[in-house]
């Protein structure tokens, strides 16, 4: 190539067929200052290119002798309609040597396939470039119709809004409700953030205090039917069912579908994104918002927890929203948010259930016994899904006479979340999805034995046993004992 062989930084650029495509690319690099040769074999239009000032010569590229033309080229664009043209020109190219970086146009997904085995390093299907600009037009249309509902909504919004999460609310979900929050106030609508249950791992806490998020605990927060706008955000993993929001829903937003059917006025359900954050970062940026600092780093701690680091379910929709908020985001805190201090309460139950571990295959089983702090159970989960070979992970603990279950996996072939509904939906609350999920039950109902201090050591013992073999039932995990996995 002559970046070699002449001692030149410059690239130079040869296309062959200069038809409507490679005028456009021609006039393109041109523009760009690029050292551009053109090859034709219509003698009048190589005239016409030459009177636009553009270096153009006669030569039939299905001839083998183009590759002498393009010698001291670095990329070749061969561009013709001619396909079978094409293929020749490629076959000259490679027959002469590999250094040309060549790029080359095909008509269908046949002779795509063809000019790849030919040599080329980069095929073009012009049909299936018009439909993936097509689609990105779309994508963006309907974002800008979707922002001009939202903002409708808020508009008309005279009192208070209220923004609800799901049940003990993850980063994704307190994240989007911090984003809606900022949307709805440059609407001058005041907006409170309620949650149900708890917020409990302790990154979640950490990640509220350091970003100083204000959340309403729904059990202390007015009735929703007290606000004028009522909206759901990553809503679908609460196993809250719509009879008791006790108000209309006007704005629904999430990246899973929802069990239940709430018929707000604004729905937004995205399923090829792995986060609701994804989302309402794109919302950010279409009603031209800059997040303040606390936004972007939520919603960058959002969608890094929901994909994993970027390790689970990643699309190219979330790392642009990645790297929009990047720069906006305090990484000092997001370093504080992803370390927190492990409390005694969580060590304890961790050391409890690594003892207590039952190991069939690559599922494991333990319980942690009575316990104070129940999300200590999903940190353990998550903990125990690091052991070698271990690919699914539940730990069981009791509190308050209940039984929870915390439950983690990695294995694509199964969804964690389905089979614990299957397994429990029909004895207690069962929620989750693909890689997470949890279970309460009432202490009693496996054996039929009431809770008392005097029985509940042989209540726990045999409540284990039911849960670990009903839980390995669903899966179908063979066998019903299992090592330690030692």
């Amino acid at each position: 190539m002559s970046t070699g062989r002449g001692g030149t930084a410059r690239t130079r650029y040869a296309i062959l067929g200069c038809g409507s495509v490679g005028h456009a690319v021609a006039e393109s690099l041109t523009e760009r200052d690029k050292d551009v040769l053109i090859l034709d074999r219509d003698e009048s239009r190589v005239e016409a290119l030459r009177d636009q000032d553009l270096n153009a010569q006669v030569q039939d590229i299905a001839d083998p002798s183009v590759a002498d033309v393009v010698n001291d080229r670095d990329i070749v664009l061969i561009l013709a309609s001619d396909v079978e043209a094409n293929k020749d020109a490629v076959t000259a190219l490679r027959e002469r040597s590999d250094d040309h970086y060549v790029v080359v146009r095909a008509s269908d997904p046949v002779s795509e396939d063809e000019l790849r085995e030919l040599g080329a390093d980069v095929v073009i299907n012009p049909s299936t470039v018009i439909a993936d600009s097509a689609l990105r037009s779309l994508e963006t249309g309907e974002l800008e119709y979707m922002a001009r509902q939202l903002a409708d909504i808020l508009t008309e919004t005279d009192g208070e809004m209220a923004i609800l999460t799901h049940d003990n609310p993850d980063p994704d979900s307190i994240a989007s409700a911090t984003a809606l929050q900022a949307i709805a106030e440059s609407y001058d609508v005041e907006a409170h953030i309620i949650y149900p249950g708890e917020v409990g791992h302790q990154e979640n806490r950490a990640f509220v205090n350091l970003l100083g998020i204000e959340l309403r605990s729904r059990a202390e927060a007015p009735p929703l039917a007290d606000y004028e706008t009522v909206a759901l955000v990553d809503h679908a993993k609460s196993g809250d069912p719509e009879m008791t929001l006790d108000a209309d829903v006007d704005v629904y937003i999430d990246h899973f579908e929802s069990e239940h059917e709430y018929n707000a006025r604004f729905v937004d359900i995205r399923t090829n994104v792995s986060s609701t954050s994804t989302i309402l970062t794109k919302y950010l940026q279409e009603f031209d918002l800059s997040p303040s600092e606390a936004v972007a780093t939520a919603l960058l701690y959002g969608i890094r927890a929901e994909t994993l680091d970027f390790k689970r379910d990643t699309t190219p929709a979330d790392l642009t929203a990645a790297a929009y908020l990047h720069p906006f985001a305090n990484h000092d805190t997001l370093e504080q948010v992803e370390s927190p201090s492990m409390s005694p309460e969580t060590l304890d139950v961790l050391a409890e259930a690594i003892q207590n571990r039952q190991v069939q295959g690559s599922h494991l089983f333990s319980s942690a016994g009575f316990i104070r702090d129940r999300d200590a159970l999903s940190q353990a989960a998550q903990h125990l899904l690091n052991l070698e070979g271990i690919t699914t992970t539940a730990v069981l603990g009791v509190a308050d006479e209940h039984i929870y279950l915390a439950a983690r996996s990695k294995d694509i072939r199964i969804n964690i979340g389905n089979v614990l509904q299957d397994a429990f939906e029909d004895m207690g609350e069962a929620a989750g999805h693909s890689t997470q999920g949890s279970v309460e039950i009432p202490l009693g109902i496996f054996t039929g034995i009431e809770a008392s201090e005097e029985n509940r050591d042989t209540l726990l013992q045999l409540t284990e046993e039911a849960v670990r073999r009903k839980l390995f039932d669903a899966m179908g995990v063979e066998g019903s004992e299992g090592s330690n996995g030692s």
